[in-house]
C-alpha cells in the first residue's frame, strides 16, 4: 500500500455530479439529492485502508457535530473490489453499521466519480459551499498511523466552521495522505 497525497483539486471547482448506489439504504442517490444548502462534504474513504481506520472515530464525531448545523456528508469508496474484497458493497454496509456512519456510503464501481473529483487517496476530503463550489480539499488533520500526532480533526473542523459561518476558508490547506485508490487493471 503506497502512501499517496491528494491531488488538490482547484478551489472554486464545481462539484461533479453523480448517481451512485448507497450501500446502506440500497438506493441509487445523486449529489443533487444529497447536497446541503449549507455545505456538502464528499469523502473518499474505504474499509481496508489503515489511514481511514486511524481517523474513523474522530470522523464520526465531526460528522455528528456538523450534521446538526445542516452540513451534508457523503462517503464514497471507489476501490477495485476484485483485489480488495473488504471494500465490497456488502462489507461497506457492515462497516457503516459497525462504526455508526450517519451518512450515505456510496460505491463507485466504475471509478468514474473518483476520476471526476481527481481523488487519489483514502481518506480524501472535499468541502463544497451551498453553491457546490469547492472551498476546501485535503486532510482531516496532521495525524497518521504511527506519527504520534493526536487525532483532532483540526483542519477539517476549521474549514467546516468557516463555511457554516459564511466566513472565508483559509487558503492554507494541506493534502490528505493515505492509501492510494485501488484502480482497476
Amino acid at each position: 500500500m503506497a502512501l499517496t497525497e491528494s491531488n488538490m483539486l482547484p478551489i472554486g471547482t464545481k462539484a461533479p455530479d453523480f448517481i451512485l448506489p448507497d450501500t446502506v439504504s440500497g438506493q441509487k442517490v445523486s449529489l443533487d439529492e444529497l447536497k446541503s444548502n449549507v455545505a456538502t462534504v464528499v469523502m473518499f474513504i474505504c474499509n481496508h485502508c489503515k489511514y481511514v481506520k486511524h481517523i474513523n472515530g474522530e470522523l464520526v464525531k465531526i460528522v455528528e457535530k456538523f450534521q446538526e448545523k445542516g452540513v451534508s456528508f457523503i462517503g464514497i469508496s471507489s476501490n477495485d473490489i476484485e483485489n480488495f474484497p473488504e471494500d465490497a458493497p456488502e462489507e461497506m454496509k457492515k462497516k457503516a453499521a459497525e462504526l455508526g456512519y450517519t451518512f450515505p456510503y456510496l460505491y463507485d464501481e466504475s471509478q468514474e466519480v473518483a476520476k471526476a473529483y481527481d481523488a487519489a487517496c483514502t481518506p480524501d476530503f472535499y468541502i463544497f459551499d451551498k453553491d457546490l463550489k469547492l472551498v476546501y480539499r485535503g486532510r482531516m488533520d496532521g495525524s497518521s498511523p504511527g506519527n504520534g500526532v493526536p487525532i483532532t480533526g483540526t483542519d477539517l473542523r476549521g474549514a467546516l466552521r468557516a463555511v457554516v459561518a459564511g466566513d472565508f476558508v483559509s487558503e492554507i490547506q494541506y493534502p490528505s495522505m493515505g492509501c492510494n485508490i485501488k484502480w482497476k487493471g
